[in-house]
């Protein structure tokens, strides 16, 4: 057993997904399934069930992973020690974040990312996803935490995981009890949303459209935390990620279907760009927080 193999082995768990490892990896797909089934033989256990649309680990994977992602990063950690003294581990990351990410996930990771790099600044900006892409696109941001643009060749996406966003609304509410909610049940609904500007809002309207619903669009908010308060002291409803929104007893979050609005996080980068050490690993931090 090699490092490669442990290494091979940890993409491929990352990404659920080979084709995804090998690009990361920079080898062909047949080689890192080849690369896989040899740690598999030689550990005498199945670690990925392949199944035709979608990539698990088994039982086995699950425990090997929770043992080896510790390990690996102790390992990074010791060689990027001897390339780059603590010393020379300075300088500044600029991450973009939409709204939903920036709430949670984004404190979390650079939490997490400045233990490792303490001498290392994180600028994080909160902005449209339309934004990012044209700051990542002009060099003014090192990474982004978004969703895929439209017509941006010059970006790189990598996809994290698809979300619903949900309905939320406040415990008093007349929908609050419902365990999940019609999209034309929302028309003529007194809601806040975000602006027409953001991606989530044009998602939103398309569904709204396709249901035949016409809400009553009361506010406009242009950032997550001020809508999930005003949603709290009002009778308005909101639509967000389930994972922008605390636990609350306050709160309800309930699904919504016919149609349920599906977006795809992931993170982008200037294709070509030179991706720092801190860069990756800040990546690095992000793929296991979102899994």
């Amino acid at each position: 057993m090699e490092l490669r193999h442990l290494r091979y082995f940890d993409a491929v768990a990352e990404t659920m997904n080979f084709t995804r490892a090998a690009e990361r990896l920079h080898v062909t797909q047949s080689t890192l399934s080849h690369q896989i089934r040899q740690l598999e033989e030689e550990l005498g256990l199945v670690l990925f069930d392949r199944g035709h649309k979608r990539v698990a680990l088994t039982e086995a994977g699950e425990m090997l992973r929770t043992h080896l992602v510790p390990a690996l990063q102790q390992i990074d950690r010791g060689l990027q020690a001897l390339s780059h003294p603590p010393e020379t581990l300075s300088g500044e990351l600029r991450i973009g974040a939409t709204h939903s990410f920036n709430t949670r996930l984004v404190p979390l990771c650079v939490s997490s990312f400045l233990s490792y790099h303490p001498g290392i600044r994180v600028s994080v900006e909160e902005l449209s996803a339309e934004l990012i892409a044209k700051r990542l696109a002009s060099g003014h941001l090192d990474l982004g935490v978004s969703y895929k643009p439209d017509d941006r060749p010059e970006l790189w996406f990598e996809p994290l995981y698809n979300e619903e966003l949900r309905l939320v609304v406040a415990a008093t509410h007349p929908l609050a009890r419902r365990r999940r909610v019609r999209m034309i049940e929302l028309n003529h609904c007194r809601m806040v949303l975000l602006p027409a500007q953001f991606s989530t809002r044009q998602l939103l309207d398309d569904c709204f459209e396709a249901a035949g619903a016409q809400p009553l669009v009361i506010a406009e908010l242009n950032s997550i935390a001020p809508m999930i308060e005003l949603i709290r002291q009002t009778d308005l409803a909101g639509i967000i990620a389930e994972t922008a929104v605390t636990p609350s007893p306050d709160l309800r979050v309930v699904p919504i279907e016919d149609p349920t609005p599906i977006r795809t996080p992931g993170l982008l980068w200037k294709k070509g760009a030179n991706r720092s050490p801190m860069v990756k690993h800040m990546a690095s931090v992000i793929r296991r927080a979102a899994g």
